[in-house]
């Protein structure tokens, strides 16, 4: 890993984050071009062009696209019960903590004739990952917080596996997580199907998940058509740690987010050089024990770091400006640090980021990239929409309608000015 000393010195290093961003690290023209190939295509041509292009970049002849509903139904028998059974908890976690945050947001207001309004977007589409390896919780994390707002419709769309199925494990959690429908569709042509609809694939309000660049940049050329929850890149964590940390802990957590892929981001910021040496001396004995070590090794080299800072100011600044998607606080005091959190997209108190990404309960789709600057985890308000409620009465008319009006005739808009003056009545106006 690259050690990193002072505040200075990460800023330099940092700043590079602001630059590129979750939507557009490593991204070729060729990628951009390629995409937007594909996004066209399956607007014109619909399911065949789906099916095509699923033939040529995943070498799989799609019989058909949808997972009928009795093979979503009985999916959860025909996994292990122990993962039948975990899958439930985390679905169960999930789905309470967003119906609690549901019923705290006091979505209904009116006052003086102004208010506002919340409605559920009709229908979902979620993307999760998938083809060589199942991603069961990422259907998890994205269908219960949907229902808890209220959609009406969540389908799911993941790649298929080389026989041209979709994997037990999805199916299961999507049977668990109350998804209404599947398709064994991905890639940037799962994006555009789900975003124009085809013969067999209904258009959705809003696209939301995490998935490969192809899919980051189909979300993001779709995105105007429909809404997306954000453009995810790879993940990353953050342990903050001061001399009182276990070095064993802290490593295990850097390790956890490092197996993700060679893109992952692993990033350890501490007030003590000894504890900077034992945690990478830690790093270097738990990974080889570690069936993906050789991803392991990669991530580290590539885009791991250690920072080494004079005190919790400077390491607090740095955790700002990096704004990790998860942030784990390995400190003596992490509530007063927690104070101090201004950009992260979640924050881990002496609890492993591990149960935040399948069971604790709040979605692991997180802001990547620095997005934390701006942006959120996936909640109810990703499926909410707001509509504001005017219902003046007369008096506040005559209050506020000829400030209107003038600042409409200001404008050249006399039509502005007229519908409101034909409300009031006859305009007296200055003959001098």
């Amino acid at each position: 890993m690259k050690v990193v000393r002072g505040l200075q010195e990460a800023r330099s290093l940092f700043a590079d984050r602001r630059r590129g961003g979750a939507a557009d690290t490593g991204i070729s023209i060729e990628r951009r071009e390629t995409v937007a190939r594909i996004v066209n295509d399956v607007r014109a041509r619909g399911d065949r062009a789906v099916r095509e292009h699923t033939e040529k970049i995943d070498g799989v002849r799609l019989d058909g696209l949808e997972v009928s509903r009795q093979e979503i139904e009985s999916s959860p028998g025909r996994i292990d019960s122990g993962l039948r059974e975990a899958l439930e908890l985390a679905a169960r976690r999930v789905r309470a903590f967003h119906e609690m945050q549901m019923s705290r947001l006091g979505l209904a207001f009116e006052e003086r004739g102004l208010g506002f309004t919340a409605r559920a977007v009709r229908r979902v589409g979620v993307y999760v990952p998938g083809g060589k390896a199942s991603y069961p919780s990422s259907v998890i994390m994205t269908a219960p917080p949907a229902r808890a707002a209220g959609v009406e419709e969540i389908v799911v769309c993941t790649p298929p596996s080389p026989d041209g199925t979709v994997p037990l494990p999805t199916l299961a959690a999507a049977a668990v997580a109350g998804v209404d429908r599947v398709f064994g569709v991905g890639g940037a042509q799962a994006i555009a199907a789900l975003a124009y609809g085809t013969e067999t694939v209904p258009a959705v309000d809003k696209i939301c998940g995490p998935g490969n660049v192809y899919v980051t940049l189909a979300k993001k050329m779709v995105f105007g058509t429909v809404g997306i929850d954000g453009l995810h890149g790879p993940t990353e964590t953050m342990v903050l740690a001061d001399d009182s940390a276990d070095p064993t802990l802290c490593a295990a957590d850097l390790l956890a987010q490092a197996e993700h892929d060679e893109m992952a981001s692993a990033v350890f910021v501490t007030t003590s050089p000894g504890l900077a040496e034992r945690v990478s001396k830690e790093l270097e004995v738990q990974a080889e024990r570690l069936a993906r070590k050789e991803i392991v090794r990669r991530s580290l080299e590539n885009n791991g770091v250690i920072l080494i800072v004079s005190g919790l100011d400077e390491a607090m600044e740095a955790a700002n400006l990096y704004a990790p998607e998860h942030l784990c606080l390995a400190v003596r005091d992490p509530r007063a640090c927690l104070d101090r959190v201004r950009n992260a997209g979640g924050v881990f108190i002496d609890s492993p980021e591990a149960v935040g990404d399948y069971t604790a309960g709040p979605s692991h789709v997180m802001p990547t990239g620095g997005t934390a600057r701006f942006s959120s985890p996936l909640s109810v308000l990703d499926f909410l929409k707001l509509s504001i409620v005017v219902d003046i009465d007369r008096e506040s008319l005559e209050a506020l309608g000829p400030a209107a009006a003038m600042i409409a005739r200001a404008e050249g808009l006399e039509a502005h000015a007229i519908s409101i003056e034909k409300r009031l009545g006859p305009v007296k106006r200055d003959t001098g």
